[in-house]
């Protein structure tokens, strides 16, 4: 919104999102990265200085600057401006990093393998058999959906008749 008089405009709110794809990799965001993109998640949308009141440890405000600028850099973060305030909020949901992140655990250790990670998971007891059954949930809701997804596509081939 642009507010405007004789000789004097300005802008009150600005959107910016993040002009790049989320390719990088969550395995290298440092300490202090995921400790700031963590609060913004929890957040949904933060300023600088709130993020550097939450960190609970003193840092410069230059220093957050510059982190929620790399992390919209590297695709996590978006920023809208409001009232000459960076609002930052999540680019991408905590989930889709995650799921990321065990993608290149999947790659490293499990040769690309997810039944080895989840059988390793169980076999270490950081998958237990409730956290197993909602997993099996999930998968059979997702099949089901992509299912019935394929059948309306398709006008319905490969339906009984």
């Amino acid at each position: 919104m642009v507010a405007c008089l004789p000789y004097l405009c300005a802008t009150v709110s600005n959107t910016m999102n993040s002009n790049t794809h989320s390719t990088h990799d969550p395995s290298e965001l440092g300490e202090l990265e995921r400790g700031i993109l963590s609060i913004v998640w929890s957040q949904g949308q933060i300023t600088a200085e709130q993020v550097r009141e939450r960190l609970g440890r003193p840092l410069k405000d230059s220093t957050i600057r510059t982190v929620l600028r790399r992390l919209e850099e590297k695709g996590y973060l978006a920023h809208s401006v409001e009232n000459r305030t960076f609002l930052y909020r999540p680019a991408e949901t905590r989930q889709r990093v995650a799921g990321r992140a065990v993608r290149r655990i999947v790659d490293w250790f499990c040769e690309g393998s997810v039944e080895a990670l989840l059988v390793g998971m169980v076999d270490s007891k950081a998958l237990d058999q409730a956290g197993l059954q909602r997993l099996a949930e999930r998968i059979a809701a997702v099949q089901k959906n992509a299912e019935s997804q394929e059948k309306k596509a398709g006008g319905g081939k490969g339906a009984k008749r």
